[in-house]
């Protein structure tokens, strides 16, 4: 399902009845490079992708807050002054958004209105991120709050954290606020500064979703960032994002072979995100490609979060002459993998990756080619429309 923005007037219209005075969008987000650095202080290297959630919605002259969710067919709601938990549902994401909007000091107005969405759940595209950052972008508008896209991340990170219980880093919150379009962002994780980084020109980005879900256990997630944090201040950092590659290979020998490895991909890892943004300013696909291969060959056998789907997807990713390079992306275990693609070819390239995939594994894949795009934005507004 293709969404715009009549798209979601109509919705509107047959959900809520009447006119909307807002349409706004986040987008999901895919990341190009710099997995589980985020953790430990690093950089990251994440892209504002074309699928996205959408809210229309029209504000009301109370507090309360009606949405219908899509996903569920059904309204859901809530007051604003008696916010409750109401189970494992969407609405929980817009509920904990305002909570966490409340909790910074803003006066939020109620609003009835649609969400719906086209970023895939659970295939690690931060389909929750986007959900969070356009409620805030729907309150923004329906309360006249001022938008900085920074402190709204977050805000969002505060919802998905405290209210909804899941510890996300603020990835997948700033990128899908501050993303550019025909760009990615190189994040740093401690600061939060982030600077633009262009696609290279005539590629593509294909999101390679393997059709199995990670079943990433709590023990192993803990057991890799608990190497980093002991490692760190065993050395007497703050973190591993303070660790050279070079005082790694001085010191390795103080390391247990395991926790070595764990190390020596996060160090890794940082190096090569900064790389890739570099080569990405250049407009050199063939490093950047590169950097991605080095990437998951780290993720696969040094940190060993990839699995046999994720990698046969990226075996076979590489075996195709337009791709110049492909890794896994995201937690791993399971999810998706991203590959860079010539333009011309993309098409072609996501028809024999599917087919061989297929093939070789049994599974049924998913695979969206996509363009870089803008964070979150208002598509509508009735004030500024002439015709209004």
């Amino acid at each position: 399902m293709s969404i715009d923005v009549s798209t979601v007037e109509r919705r509107f219209q047959e959900q809520a009845g009447g006119d909307l005075d807002w349409v706004v969008r986040a987008p999901g987000r895919v990341n190009l490079i710099g997995e589980h650095t985020d953790y430990n202080e690093g950089f990251v290297l994440p892209m504002a992708i074309e699928r996205a959630v959408w809210v229309g919605l029209r504000r009301r002259p109370d507090r309360w807050v009606r949405v219908y969710i899509t996903a569920d067919s059904q309204w859901r709601e809530f007051h604003l002054n008696a916010m409750r938990r109401q189970g494992n549902t969407p609405i929980e994401y817009v509920q904990g958004t305002a909570w966490a909007l409340r909790e910074e000091g803003f006066d939020l107005r109620g609003w009835d209105g649609v969400l719906l969405g086209d970023v895939p759940i659970g295939a690690g595209l931060s389909s929750s991120a986007a959900l969070e950052v356009a409620v805030a972008r729907a309150f923004a508008a329906a309360s006249n709050l001022p938008w900085d896209p920074v402190r709204m991340a977050l805000i969002a990170q505060r919802a998905e954290n405290r209210w909804v219980g899941v510890q996300c880093g603020i990835m997948d919150q700033l990128i899908s606020a501050c993303g550019k379009e025909d760009h990615a962002l190189l994040i740093d994780c401690r600061s939060l500064e982030s600077r633009p980084v262009p696609l290279p020109a005539g590629v593509k980005v294909v999101i390679l979703d393997t059709g199995t879900r990670r079943g990433l256990a709590d023990s192993a997630y803990n057991e890799r960032r608990q190497a980093c944090e002991s490692t760190a201040a065993s050395f007497g950092l703050k973190a591993l994002r303070d660790l050279s590659v070079e005082a790694l290979s001085a010191r390795a020998g103080e390391l247990d072979e395991l926790t070595a490895r764990r190390v020596r991909h996060v160090v890794g890892e940082n190096a090569r995100t900064q790389l890739a943004a570099q080569a990405m300013e250049k407009g050199d696909a063939e490093s950047l490609g590169r950097l991605m291969v080095e990437s998951h060959a780290s993720l696969r056998d040094d940190y060993e979060v990839s699995s046999q789907a994720l990698n046969a997807m990226v075996e076979i990713a590489l075996q195709q002459p337009s791709c110049y390079g492909a890794r896994m992306t995201g937690a791993g275990f399971g999810g998706c993998a991203v590959a860079l693609v010539q333009e011309a070819a993309a098409t072609q390239f996501a028809e024999n990756v599917s087919r061989e995939y297929r093939a070789k594994t049994g599974n049924e894949p998913a695979v969206y080619i996509t363009g870089a795009t803008a964070g979150a934005s208002v598509l509508f507004s009735r004030d500024a429309d002439p015709a209004a």
